[in-house]
């Protein structure tokens, strides 16, 4: 049966499919008491479509965040938006006017850098009203074994991945919080953020601080009718996986080139990855999977630890004699 809130009037209440949203994970529905009201949420935020809503995401200039704001705008959303890349930003917001949206708002920032998505943020609310989804896509990946990567490259994971996307959550969230209207929270992790892979250690560090921030908001924010979702793809064929950095390695090296490529052959698309995030955000899904490996090999992992150990130390294996660190 159907709850309400405790203490405050509103609508119905639906238990959420599963806190990590997965096939056979633990439901809420199977444990008692305040556990339970946690983790419900509202439903109803984004009924239908996302047509008036106001949407801000960083990451908009390409990949998976130019895709998903084209979504967004295709269905009436109001686009507020942000990149680095000041020429692809531009090119987005063109695209998305083209297609009948309003972006009253947009600014080629770096989200690591607080100060700048604060200012962002403030003149923002100064004229318009909060926030009803914020995705955090924005993103930059490196690979490498830890006798390889830099100290500038461990930085530049925690700083951009898991900084980036805390500045935009102390800077939008409060004031949905505040407007007590609800909403939505979307952060982009990845399947590094949930497995083991090879030379994945900084990316990584920075992908499962994403998705335990993200856990802990789920939570905290269900009393303010606010979902929370972490997606976790796997390979996108998206500019990151040209320009990834591999410490150590020379990217030129044809070798090197064929790997990469075959890494490119098994991507899904980046509007692939918009179409299941947006769904996921409609159905209040914790975790979304945009493709079935990745849900695959987490199952692997949580239900049978012993063979997703050994695939794991096979991988490493097979991954270290494709790109072993050039020799000088």
């Amino acid at each position: 049966m159907a709850q309400r809130a405790v203490g405050r009037p509103g609508p119905e209440l639906t238990p959420t499919p599963g806190y990590d949203g997965s096939l056979g994970g633990p439901s809420p529905r199977r444990h008692a008491g305040i556990v339970t009201v946690m983790a419900q949420t509202y439903v109803g935020n984004f009924a239908g479509n996302f047509a008036g809503k106001n949407c801000f995401l960083t990451g908009a200039a390409s990949g998976i965040g130019r895709a998903t704001a084209l979504r967004l705008a295709e269905q009436g959303a109001e686009l507020f938006l942000t990149d680095r890349n000041a020429d692809g930003l531009a090119e987005t917001v063109a695209d998305a006017r083209a297609l009948g949206a309003q972006v009253p708002e947009h600014r080629a920032l770096d989200v690591s850098d607080y100060d700048e998505v604060a200012a962002f943020g403030a003149d923002i609310h100064t004229g318009h009203s909060s926030m009803d989804l914020v995705m955090n896509i924005a993103g930059v990946s490196v690979w490498g074994t830890v006798d390889q990567l830099t100290h500038k490259q461990w930085s530049s994971m925690i700083s951009i991945n898991l900084m980036g996307p805390i500045h935009v959550i102390e800077t939008f969230v409060p004031p949905m919080v505040a407007a007590g209207r609800g909403g939505h929270l979307v952060n982009v992790s990845s399947a590094a953020g949930l497995v083991a892979l090879p030379w994945h250690s900084a990316y990584s560090a920075s992908k499962y601080g994403l998705r335990g921030l993200s856990e802990v908001l789920r939570f905290d924010l269900a009393r303010h009718r606010i979902g929370v979702s972490v997606v976790v793809p796997g390979a996108v064929n998206t500019p990151l996986v040209k320009t990834v950095e591999i410490a150590g390695v020379d990217r030129e090296d044809p070798r090197v080139a064929r790997w990469v490529d075959r890494f490119t052959v098994y991507s899904v698309t980046p509007e692939k990855v918009a179409d299941k995030m947006l769904a996921g955000v409609q159905k209040n899904r914790y975790l979304i999977y945009p493709s079935n490996d990745v849900r695959a090999l987490y199952l692997l992992k949580r239900t049978m630890w012993w063979p997703y150990s050994a695939a794991m130390r096979q991988a490493n294996v097979v991954f270290t004699r494709a790109l072993r660190p050039t020799r000088h």
